[in-house]
């Protein structure tokens, strides 16, 4: 068996940067400001509706951009978080293959199994 790796051999996952994200809250914040004077600005030039009309339209957009943007980071951060775990899993195999350790698949078979991945038995009965 292999001596235990010393700290230049160990095998490090790749950190990734957090990308700079935008304040939805105060986004939100702002486009509820916003809205509020069109509304104001509708009842002081009210012959200026048509525009205030489309102003008010493009303003809706916002809240449902937000959901989708938060939706978005949250599956972001689990595809981000499978990425590692599989890359961890997939470098854990190597590492104890070089190693000599018993059965190496077994990080990466516990990886499939905890999601539901692994390919069926053929040996085995359904």
């Amino acid at each position: 068996m292999r001596q235990p790796r010393t700290p230049e051999e160990a095998i490090t996952t790749t950190e990734h940067t957090q990308d700079p994200d935008v304040d939805l809250q105060e986004a939100a914040t702002r486009n509820h400001a916003a809205r509020r004077i069109i509304a104001g600005l509708a009842t002081a030039l009210p012959t200026l509706a048509e525009i205030w009309q489309q102003l008010q339209a493009a303003l809706a957009d916002t809240p449902a951009l937000c959901a989708e943007i938060t939706r978005f980071r949250a599956e972001l951060a689990g595809t981000r978080l499978d990425r590692a775990n599989l890359l961890a899993a997939g470098r854990a195999v190597i590492t104890a293959r070089l190693d000599g350790e018993p059965g190496p698949l077994s990080y990466l078979r516990d990886e499939l199994a905890a999601r539901g991945q692994l390919p069926a038995d053929p040996g085995s009965c359904p």
